[in-house]
């Protein structure tokens, strides 16, 4: 293919695959619709789940479904509210136990959860328990999985690119590498780190908005970081940012937080 086409390519791309944030406002880089990634993502959901044991009848489990839905109607209410009717249309919402001692939860595209029982010590209670499942809300209102998708398939390309642009084996072998290291720790593990933040943020308000107290959240991720024992690797280095700046955010931010929330009528929080 000649390069120029390609570049051309690469750069409609971008001009075609903007979604806007309606939490943020942002147009962001998305080349996945809905109707695309969520039939994926749901039938991998339901494989992973005849993998692995799945908690249907303890109090956690109801809790977990419980306070999943408490906030995926929080989330609808606010969108709205906000001039977003039927954004929800194709998710598909479904709150998941499972056995494992991973101190984890997460979100595929479409709105399918999981949170590891290694979790719940960390949570503590309901209210801790919104706090993730917030976050974790978050991802799949703010759609990060199809969004990451399409940062694997940019950065692929500009690696192609660079390798039909080069032609001396030499100076081509210098690039991948550069590049390789270069577009992971200056571009992908930042892009990573602004969604976990984003979904911190969006997950606040939405568990505020839903009656949870947002001053938890700082206080569970302090309990996240006294579990870990402080080993993380450098901020820069990771895809997630530290315990320490999350914290910070949390705290600032949860006064706002309950702020939106007044404008539904919460004023008092669990």
């Amino acid at each position: 293919m000649n390069k120029n086409i390609f570049l051309t390519l690469v750069v409609l791309l971008f001009v075609i695959g903007c979604k806007t944030n309606p939490f943020t406002g942002k147009s962001t880089l998305n080349f996945y619709p809905n109707t695309s990634i969520f039939p994926t993502a749901f039938a991998q959901y339901d494989e992973f789940l005849k993998e692995n044991k799945v908690v249907e009848s303890s109090s956690e489990a109801k809790m977990i479904s419980s306070v999943g839905q408490r906030i995926a109607t929080a989330a609808e209410r606010w969108l709205n509210s906000n001039g977003y009717p039927g954004y929800l249309k194709d998710y598909q919402w479904e709150y998941n136990l499972v056995q494992d001692e991973t101190v984890n939860a997460w979100c595929m595209p479409g709105g399918k959860i999981v949170f590891y029982t290694g979790i719940l010590p960390i949570c503590q209670d309901e209210t801790g328990i919104a706090v993730v499942m917030g976050h974790e809300v978050a991802h799949a209102l703010a759609d990060h999985g199809a969004q990451r998708m399409s940062a694997g398939m940019v950065q692929q390309g500009v690696a192609v690119a660079g390798n039909i642009a080069i032609n001396d084996p030499e100076k081509r072998n210098i690039f991948n590498q550069a590049y390789g290291i270069g577009s992971a720790v200056g571009v992908m593990l930042p892009f990573s780190r602004s969604h976990e933040t984003e979904a911190d943020r969006i997950g606040l308000q939405i568990m505020a908005i839903a009656g949870y107290n947002p001053d938890e959240a700082a206080e569970l991720w302090k309990r996240m970081k006294a579990n870990s024992g402080n080993q993380a690797p450098p901020e820069f280095l990771s895809t997630h940012p530290s315990n320490d700046t999350r914290i910070a955010n949390l705290t600032s931010w949860a006064p706002l937080a309950k702020e939106e929330a007044r404008k539904y009528g919460v004023t008092s929080f669990q």
